[in-house]
């Protein structure tokens, strides 16, 4: 059975290794660099654990063991606070197919309705990624824009990103 619920930092080795594994294991599906990541401390890592709302790293757990996370981010600013973002979704290969990324999705979503002010969450996901971009669009995640080269690999070869966003509430437009 899978637990869903926000990470703190008592989670923090199974944070840092489950990490470091989607940044090794994918590195074409996130912004940050495995061997940037690796040189990180455990205080670096801890430190990214929010310890106070709404932000949060939401982890999926199969018992005692994180097999997928996601993180949470509201931005802070006066004129971006009305938007979240949805950053670093990772699910262990022997965790896919089960539903846990819609779960942690859900999760996600529903944690975003209940903050105040919040209007759009955003994530941004790679345009090979045909698994992730199904996901996403089921859920309502619409896309806006295309990155050309958003990333470039340790191989030279660039990645593309989709630029989706979900309306939570009807936003006023100028």
């Amino acid at each position: 059975m899978i637990q869903i619920r926000p990470l703190t930092r008592d989670d923090l080795a199974a944070h840092r290794a489950l990490r470091l594994e989607g940044l090794r294991l994918a590195p074409e599906a996130f912004g940050a660099a495995y061997e940037d990541e690796i040189q990180r401390s455990e205080e670096d890592f801890a430190r990214r654990i929010p310890d106070t709302p709404p932000s949060a790293i939401f982890g999926a757990f199969q018992g005692e063991t994180l097999v997928a996370m996601t993180g949470f981010l509201v931005h802070a600013g006066r004129k971006q606070r009305h938007k979240g973002m949805v950053w670093g979704v990772y699910v262990q290969p022997a965790a896919r197919g089960q539903g846990v990324a819609k779960r942690l999705m859900q999760a996600v979503i529903a944690h975003a309705r209940r903050v105040e002010g919040l209007e759009i969450l955003q994530l941004g996901v790679g345009v090979y990624n045909a698994p992730a971009r199904a996901l996403y669009g089921a859920m309502g995640f619409e896309v806006y824009g295309v990155e050309r080269h958003a990333l470039k690999l340790a191989s030279g070869r660039y990645m593309d990103e989709e630029l989706r966003m979900l309306q939570l509430t009807a936003g006023q437009v100028l």
